[in-house]
This record gives C-alpha cells, structure tokens and sequence, in this order.
C-alpha cells in the first residue's frame, strides 16, 4: 500500500513540479502564442523537455572540463 502511494505522490509532484516550472516563466498553455513567453512552448510538450534535457547536459559536461582543466593548471 505505500508503495502505491508512493507513485501517485510522485506522479502528483512531478505534475506540479511542471506546472510550477511552467508558469514561473511564463510557459503555461494559455492561449497565448510561443511569442509571448520568449518562443518556448510549455513543458508539457516532450520536444521542450527533451531539448532543455540536452541543454542541461550539455551545460554541465562543458562546467566539469573547465573545471578539470583548471584543476590540471594548478597540479
């Protein structure tokens, strides 16, 4: 039993983590074109998700070099 309520918890803050992500930047489906919140469409849309995914990678892979590097400048 807690298992299961385990699952709809999570599913229930993974939703309203999207949700809250979503409006805080002005990305909610409102009927308001992709224009208005700076040409991004909302979370919900796989494409966005998958896209800032690679992003954040992306972003964290060139971090960690720089990092390594300057680590390897100091030895």
């Amino acid at each position: 039993m807690r298992v299961l309520f385990g699952f709809i918890i999570g599913v229930a803050v993974t939703i309203a983590g999207a949700y809250a992500y979503d409006s805080s930047t002005g990305r909610t489906a409102n009927s308001l074109s992709t224009a208005s919140a700076g040409g991004q469409a909302p979370m919900v849309n796989w494409d966005v998700v998958s896209n800032d995914w690679q992003d954040f990678k992306a972003n964290v892979r060139t971090t960690t070099e720089d990092i390594e590097q300057k680590f390897k400048q100091h030895s």
